[in-house]
């Protein structure tokens, strides 16, 4: 009997076997935890902060990393499966070893301040199927490879971050992902059409970036696919939203907003029934809006403000009861509010601002009771506001400003609305007083009811409204209360601990400021009682007010001194005190206010000198003290404020000199120092000033001459020296003042002539009447300028010598003419000598001529472009067309190319040649200026529709270009071979006659060179790249004129193939190759005619 196999086996062996493989699984698995535990304290070296002492105190060698906090691991393998350190605060970078946790399945380190690049690492983590890297700090690109090679993963968080570039490809390609989050970064770029057509796909969030491009057609073409949100809001995304996006059937919300989508709202959005929010808003959509919208029952969202939607609402939109917020706001809706407004019930926001919406607000408004902000301004509803709007509990927003709204306000205004914060009624026709009862809205924030007529005095219970922050009564009709000599109210308002605003400009309060308007809160910055009729004293309690910005009290009756107080606010930014009855010495405190921008005083009776101590406010913009009693000299302190832009020191009683120190002012626009007794000269420093647009001078007693440098001060638009003691003669270069619109220097002693070129052309008598000897044009009323006799004699007898020259010099040359007219039987044309004669030819144009002529070479002179570069139409200032070739400097070629062109072009003359009137050029810039020719090119008239050419003009376009390349050929004294000729380089005129142009690959040959390039230029490399090709091959057939039959589709081949030289070489005796290349656009005119009349070609010629 056989002994058993388990009898025989030795056990001792399994045994060793077993306790073997135990001791190298409990090795590999402790090799592996040290693997993770190297990792984490990698992660941990990092970290540069950790405010909470979180991974300081607990990550630590003395626990297992199972322990850790944020460490999860498995049960099987007792490896880290999961590590969430999300909102710890902790600062720093992930180091490459994070790519040895190659059991990890969910990483999330969200809401932290992690830096730098993404690790590529990443790639290594094939179990990972969530990634959340939100809101943190991460920079450069998104590696190309780093999250393709993740086959599990299904949750990719990067938004809020600052990752730049594009989205790589390969996470299209994630067969498991289900949310793809890139919103709040810097991404550009187009976004990869795989991402759309994910199976597995149910969020695309890519909001506030920097992507482009259109939208797939067919998006949601795949099957069935399981988007149900797609945020694609604030980027640059163009071209019109698919139709086929209803075939996502499953999508819920949808935010397309803040792009550049055009075209109509697809009528197909109608059909994705379980969509609850749409947000198109803030693109250029068009049209009206879809009556299929109003079967989104489910639709609680919908946004299409900022379009230029167009028509009624439809009124299927007023039935959708589950609304709770619209959006229609910035189009141009147009019609009536209908009744049905009123079936939103749930509607929370209501949005249809700055349309064309008239007649009456709808009563049934007021039944929408949910209803939290409500803004329907800048339309043209009229009638009166109704009062179910002033019974909504809930609202805490009414914007009805800038309509045709008349009435009183409702006497329980303010009973039934709690909860109101901002309440705007601006400009409209609203009458009435405020009564007492809008005190019981003690939520109130803002205020606005300025431009209106309501009347009325201000209640004294205004101090109920604590929260009020703005509060602006401007352009009414309200008064104080009349038992009170002070303005009451503003003692209530002290109250309003929070307010920052208060405007009251514009009524007829008649009172006095109470000393309690210094007890406003340190949150008051902005004051404005301009025009109320106050009177009394400035009270010295106003400095109280130490947080004050802005502080408006012209045009009103205060006398007194200006508060030395005014010292204590020093944040104040601007002073405006003119139009009053403030007298007194200029007070030094104000000189205190190191943050003063604006500060007007004109209109006054203040008196003594100016301080120089206002040259130290360095903060100051404007300063205007006009209309005052102050004399001395202007402080030399003054021109120290260099950022000065208005500086009105007119009628007052200055005296002295201006000082050269004038040019110090970095960027003036306005100067006027009008009615003083200044005297000196007029400084020549004063053209430095280039940026003045206002300068007066009248009424003074300047003395000497205009300064020719004032010719410098090109901005100049009011120039204004009347009524002083200048003398000598008007400088002629102040003819450069192209944009000086008034000039006065009447009442003076000037003499000599009137410029009349440039803005002089423009000016009458009055503005140089009442001098002492001027001379100039009739028109200004002076006599002629005499000129000597003698030299007029002698220029007389020059004139008559250089016209009889002229007179033989153009006989001669007629007679020349003619002689090569007969000659060549009108083969040959010389170069017409009206057009070399042509001043604009040899006129001086400037880039900046040329940069308005073309309006800052704007797209819609855009003539055409080509490989170097763009032409554009231009119109000079004297109404002369003209083209611009501007060159692409960038583009390989185009500098030899303008190079080519200016060899060229400036010694060939001839009738069809393209004439160049000038050149720009510099580092950076290079142009030529060329002839405006408005018939366009010959291409556009032989293959287009809408142009057509007769038999007669066929012809005579043919033998212009024949004259032209006969010209180049052999009238020169080099052979120009043009080397690009065809029907987009000959450009015809008004009278249709053709000029040969482009020369930028112009080849000029001498004697040596000729039969080399010829057999050069007969290959088809040589050709022109749009010549090349199928459809253009016509051009080739120049030989079948000169063979006298037509070439077959094989011999073409071989004329445009290597095989073509030992045909070449036959055909060199009958016409040069040259000619071949050049030529072949004649037969083309020809032979386009002949294709037009689909074959035949006889009827059409």
């Amino acid at each position: 009997m056989e002994t058993p196999y388990c009898r025989l086996f030795p056990f001792p062996v399994l045994f060793f076997f077993i306790h073997c493989l135990i001791g190298y699984t409990s090795a590999t698995t402790q090799l592996s935890i040290n693997t993770d535990h190297s990792s984490l304290l990698a992660l941990r070296s990092q970290i540069t902060s950790d405010p909470h002492n979180i991974l300081t105190n607990n990550w630590t060698t003395n626990s297992s990393i199972c322990t850790w906090i944020g460490v999860t691991c498995g049960s099987r393998h007792h490896r880290v499966t999961s590590l969430d350190i999300s909102e710890m605060e902790l600062e720093g970078t992930l180091p490459p070893q994070i790519g040895n946790l190659s059991f990890l399945v969910s990483l999330n380190i969200s809401s932290n301040f992690f830096h730098g690049q993404l690790p590529i690492q990443l790639a290594r983590l094939r179990r990972l199927q969530s990634i959340d890297f939100s809101s943190n700090n991460f920079n450069g690109d998104i590696p190309e490879s780093c999250f393709g090679s993740l086959l599990r993963l299904q949750f990719l968080f990067l938004p809020r971050n600052s990752l730049q570039g594009n989205i790589p490809q390969d996470i299209g390609n994630l067969p498991n992902l289900r949310t793809l989050r890139l919103g709040f970064n810097n991404l550009n770029g187009t976004v990869p059409q795989s991402i759309f057509n994910m199976s597995t796909l149910e969020v695309i969030s890519l909001t506030n970036n920097s992507l482009s491009g259109r939208l797939p057609v067919d998006m949601c073409n795949r099957g069935r696919h399981p988007l149900r949100s797609l945020f694609l809001s604030f980027n640059m995304f163009n071209g019109e939203i698919p139709s086929s996006l209803y075939q996502c059937s499953q999508l819920q919300q949808i935010s397309f907003a803040y792009n550049n989508f055009v075209g109509n709202v697809p009528p197909g959005i109608g059909n994705i029934t379980m969509l609850d929010t749409l947000f198109l808003g803030g693109n250029s959509l068009s049209g009206t809006i879809p009556r299929e919208i109003s079967y989104l029952y489910n639709l609680r969202f919908l946004g299409m403000e900022r379009n230029s939607l167009t028509g009624l609402i439809p009124l299927a939109i007023f039935n959708m009861s589950s609304l709770q917020m619209l959006g229609l706001g910035r189009n141009t809706f147009s019609g009536s509010l209908p009744p049905e407004i009123g079936n939103l019930t749930r509607l929370t926001a209501l949005d249809l601002n700055d349309n064309k919406f008239t007649g009456a607000i709808p009563q049934e408004i007021g039944y929408i009771y949910e209803l939290e902000g409500l803004d329907l301004a800048n339309n043209s509803f009229t009638h009166s506001i109704p009062s179910g709007i002033f019974n909504m509990s809930n609202i805490r927003s009414i914007s009805l400003s800038q309509n045709l709204l008349s009435g009183n306000l409702g006497t329980t205004t303010g009973y039934n609305l709690p909860s109101l914060e901002g309440f705007y009624l601006n400009i409209n026709n609203l009458t009435g007083p405020i009564l007492n009862s809008i005190t019981n809205c003690t939520s109130l924030i803002e205020v606005d009811l300025s431009y209106n007529q309501f009347n009325g005095p201000i209640p004294n219970s205004l101090g109920n409204l604590k929260l009020l922050r703005l509060f602006n009564l401007g352009t009414n009709n309200f008064t104080n209360e009349p038992s009170s000599a002070e303005l009451s109210f503003l003692t209530s308002l002290t109250s309003c601990r929070n307010l920052e605003e208060l405007s009251l400009n514009n009524n007829p309060l008649n009172g006095f400021l109470p000393y309690s308007i210094g007890n406003f809160s340190e949150s008051l910055r902005y004051m404005s009682a301009t025009g109320c009729n106050i009177n009394g004293d400035i009270p010295n309690e106003i400095g109280n007010l130490s947080n004050l910005q802005n502080l408006f009290l012209g045009d009103n009756n205060l006398h007194g001194l200006i508060p030395t107080t005014f010292m204590g606010l020093q944040r104040l930014q601007r002073l405006y005190l003119s139009n009053n009855q403030l007298n007194g010495s200029f007070p030094n405190s104000l000189c205190a206010l190191q943050n003063l921008g604006a500060l007007h005083i004109g209109s006054n009776h203040i008196t003594g000198a100016i301080p120089s101590c206002l040259g130290d406010i360095i903060s100051l913009r404007e300063l205007s003290l006009s209309s005052n009693q102050l004399e001395s000299s202007i402080p030399e302190n003054i021109w120290n404020l260099l950022y000065l832009s208005l500086l009105n020191l007119s009628s007052n009683s200055l005296n002295g000199p201006i000082s050269p120190a004038i040019s110090n002012l970095r960027g003036p626009v306005t100067i006027d120092l009008t009615r003083n007794v200044l005297s000196g000269t007029i400084p020549r420093s004063i053209g430095d000033l280039q940026t003045l647009i206002i300068i007066s001078l009248a009424n003074n007693h300047l003395v000497g001459s205009i300064p020719d440098s004032m010719s410098n001060m090109l901005s100049l638009e009011i120039l204004d020296l009347s009524q002083n003691n200048l003398s000598g003669v008007i400088p002629r270069s102040l003819e450069r003042l192209q944009y000086l619109v008034y000039f006065n220097v009447s009442v003076n002693g000037l003499s000599g002539e009137i410029p009349s070129e440039g803005p002089f052309g423009n000016f009458t008598d009055r503005s140089f009447m009442l001098n002492n000897d001027m001379c100039g044009a009739p028109r200004f009323n002076v006599p002629p300028c005499r000129i000597n006799s003698v030299s007029t004699s002698r220029r007389t007898r020059r004139l008559q010598v250089i016209f009889v020259s002229l007179g033989v010099l153009v006989v001669i040359i007629v007679v020349v003419v003619v002689v090569i007219l007969l000659r060549y039987k009108k083969k040959n044309q010389t170069p017409n000598l009206l057009d070399l004669l042509n001043p604009l030819r040899q006129r001086r144009i400037s880039y900046f001529e040329l940069q308005k002529a073309t309006d800052g070479y704007n797209e819609s002179n855009l003539i055409g472009k080509g490989g170097f570069g763009t032409v554009y139409q231009g119109v000079l200032r004297d109404g002369t067309l003209l083209a611009v070739k501007v060159f692409n400097l960038e583009v390989e070629g185009a500098l030899k190319s303008f190079d080519a062109e200016c060899e060229v072009l400036r010694t060939i003359r001839h009738r069809n040649l393209t004439k160049v009137i000038n050149s720009c050029s510099n580092v950076n810039f290079k142009a030529l200026v060329l002839e405006y020719m408005p018939k366009g090119n010959l291409e556009m008239w032989l293959y287009s529709h809408n142009f057509f050419l007769d038999i007669t003009q066929r012809l005579n376009i043919m033998i212009d270009v024949a004259s032209a390349i006969e010209y180049l050929h052999h009238g020169y004294s080099s052979v120009v071979i043009h080397c690009d000729l065809k029907p987009s380089n000959v450009l015809l005129d008004e009278d249709m006659v053709a000029h040969v142009s482009d020369f930028g690959v112009t080849r000029l040959l001498g004697d040596k060179d000729s039969f080399t390039h010829t057999r050069t230029l007969a290959s088809m490399g040589y050709m022109a790249p749009d010549g090349a090709g199928e459809g253009r091959n016509r051009r080739l057939e120049t030989a079948e004129v000169n063979e006298g039959r037509r070439w077959s589709g094989g011999e073409l081949v071989e004329l445009c193939g290597e095989d073509y030289k030992s045909r070449a070489s036959a055909l060199l005796s009958a016409v040069e190759t040259r000619q071949l290349c050049d030529g072949c656009v004649v037969v083309q005119v020809w032979r386009s005619a002949e294709l037009s009349g689909g074959g035949d070609g006889g009827d059409d010629l």
